[in-house]
C-alpha cells in the first residue's frame, strides 16, 4: 500500500501592524514653534509622536 499523503494547512501570515493615527506611521509629528512676547507662530519642526513613541505602530494593537 502506498504511503498516505496529507497536505499541510496554509500558513497564515501575521496581520499587518496597525499604524498610529496622529503620525500616520512615520513616528514624527509637526510641532509649532512659537517665539516672542506674543508667542506668535513662526514655523514648524518635527517632534517625536507621543502616542507611539516614534515606533509608528498603534500602541493598542
Amino acid at each position: 500500500m502506498a504511503a498516505r499523503r496529507t497536505t499541510k494547512p496554509p500558513q497564515n501570515s501575521p496581520p499587518a501592524p496597525v499604524v498610529c493615527s496622529p503620525c500616520d506611521g512615520s513616528g514624527l509629528v509637526a510641532a509649532t514653534v512659537r517665539v516672542g512676547r506674543k508667542r506668535r507662530p513662526v514655523g514648524q519642526q518635527d517632534g517625536i509622536c507621543l502616542n507611539c513613541l516614534g515606533s509608528g505602530t498603534a500602541p493598542d494593537a
